[in-house]
């Protein structure tokens, strides 16, 4: 007969209650973690190191992007004044009255 339902099911699919699940955590937790080799930290080190380095770099030229079109848009702003209303076309200008 398979399993109930009602009952939480561990991977396997056999029914497992509360406490058994808090025991099973339990043991997990309390056991001691595998040592880490000596190497390995000056490799982690070595990789760490690295990726600030490229994520600086990549920050600033992004900053550098962002002054560079900002300076664009000034120039492009100064030199073609789209806040001015252009001059009409169709009717000639009033000189002399």
């Amino acid at each position: 007969m398979g399993p109930s339902a009602e009952q939480p099911h561990d991977w396997k699919g056999t029914a497992v209650n509360r406490p058994e699940r808090e025991a099973a955590v339990r043991r997990v937790m309390e056991r001691v973690p595998p040592p880490v080799p000596p190497e390995l930290h000056a490799e982690v080190v070595r990789r760490g190191t690295r990726m600030l380095r490229r994520r600086r770099a990549a920050r600033r030229v992004m900053w550098f992007l962002l002054f560079a079109a900002s300076i664009a848009f000034v120039v492009w702003a100064v030199m073609a004044r789209p806040w001015v209303e252009p001059p009409s076309e169709t009717t000639p200008p009033l000189t002399g009255w």
